[in-house]
């Protein structure tokens, strides 16, 4: 479990990157004032931005219960194949929606990878408690 989470935590970062290599290229081809970033509030901003920011927010959602029953095998020492499979399907689903959502946005193929990891994350839990 600890690789897949690790995989996470890289896609995390990546998007990270990405997300503030967007601001500061909005802010430095004038399309963004600075101060905008303050509160995120002010004028309107590019949809790179707002995707980059929402990309990125995002792994902060629906990857928590990822984390948790991921730490939850690891404490427990439990190693079911089923389970790591599962984790590495929910990686690459995230990995799948990350790249839409930071590329032609597709709402049906994002909301797609989106459930599909989410389904990942009900089944990590059900093998848990199974």
């Amino acid at each position: 479990m600890l690789y897949p989470m690790f995989a996470m935590v890289v896609l995390t970062f990546i998007i990270g990157f990405v997300a503030l290599k967007t601001r500061f290229a909005s802010v430095k081809n004038g399309e963004v004032k600075a101060s905008y970033y303050r509160l995120m509030a002010g004028q309107e901003v590019p949809n790179t931005v707002t995707q980059s920011t929402r990309a990125f927010n995002n792994q902060f959602e629906v990857p928590v219960l990822f984390y948790v029953v991921c730490t939850l095998y690891i404490s427990m020492g439990i190693e079911n194949p089923y389970a790591i499979y599962t984790a590495w399907a929910f990686v690459v689903f995230r990995c799948i929606h990350a790249v839409i959502h930071l590329t032609y946005n597709h709402v049906l193929h994002r909301l797609s990878a989106y459930w599909l990891a989410i389904l990942c994350v009900l089944a990590l839990w059900l093998l848990l408690i199974v």
